[in-house]
């Protein structure tokens, strides 16, 4: 089973030539790294977790750039796990991909199916499930990145999708305190990043959406997914993929997490120049002492 792509030619470009130099564009842009990935290919893992954003290209994908270039240098990890938000509503609350690969116009990418079946087994609220990844692009958007670090480490990388729906506050809790600890325990002693996908807040002043956004980036840096989900509800804050990200920090505290850091942050109006509406958007790296 192959799971075609749903945006491409839309959030990203649809052929492989115009994808590669797009992704070389992030990589290279005043907003993104300033500089093309390096790697060492397998290395001693330190990089357990990122927050990616997930809009197109052009907005975000300098933001996504400064977590896979940190990815690229920390070593090409075997497995990523990535968490993104069900902006379509279709399927399972806490919908794991199971189909054998992921296509992208950089070609086929495989699906860690063990350590996806191992997640469903260990928690009580993820099902097998390719509905909800059928149109959804917060996950898909993330691999033509995956494949253009292996690529420059001549490596391979294999992936498990998850995509988790919308829920209320508590509800998230409830799911944080059960996918969080099923999905590190699925990856103990693997070479493994946990990636959530994510943007910040939408369609509010760049000014207002600043604020609103740092009271987010500081709960990440702290490690602390309760006290993320509690900021998000008692501000309003827009981020679609507030569930996701406690899900990655607690996953990533049990692997052993013991800091953070924050790589970039801008709004789509330090892209477009319009601040009246915008959307936020972060890289974060989290990080094991070792």
């Amino acid at each position: 089973m192959i799971r075609r792509p749903a945006v491409a030619g839309m959030f990203y470009d649809g052929t492989e030539p115009a994808l590669r130099q797009s992704i070389t564009d992030c990589f290279l842009s005043p907003l993104g790294p300033r500089s093309l990935p390096h790697s060492v290919g397998r290395g001693e893992r330190r990089v357990v977790g990122l927050v990616c954003p997930h809009a197109g290209y052009v907005y975000s994908g300098p933001a996504a750039a400064h977590s896979y270039s940190v990815l690229a240098e920390d070593g090409i990890p075997e497995v990523a796990v990535i968490l993104g938000p069900n902006h379509h509503g279709l399927g399972e609350i806490v919908a794991v991909s199971v189909a054998d690969k992921w296509e992208t116009p950089l070609g086929l990418v495989e699906v860690d199916v063990p350590t996806a079946r191992a997640i469903i087994e260990y928690s009580a609220y993820a099902r097998e499930d390719e509905l909800a990844h059928l149109r959804e692009h917060s996950i898909e958007v993330q691999i033509p990145f995956l494949q253009y670090i292996a690529a420059v480490a001549q490596s391979s990388i294999r992936i498990v999708p998850i995509a988790i729906g919308h829920m209320s506050y508590p509800s998230s809790r409830m799911l944080v305190a059960d996918l969080g600890p099923a999905i590190a325990e699925a990856l103990v002693d693997r070479d493994a990043v946990i990636i959530a996908s994510t943007d910040l807040t939408h369609y509010e002043s760049k000014a207002r959406a600043q604020f609103k956004d740092n009271l987010a980036i500081e709960q990440i840096l702290n490690l602390d997914a309760d006290g993320l989900l509690r900021v998000v509800e008692e501000n309003s804050i827009s981020m679609c993929g507030a569930t996701g990200t406690a899900v990655m920090l607690a996953a990533c505290k049990t692997l052993g997490a013991t800091s953070a850091r924050r790589l970039a942050y801008y709004t789509s109006g330090d892209v477009t120049g319009d601040t009246r509406q915008v959307v936020g958007y972060a890289a974060v790296a989290i990080f094991t002492s070792s």
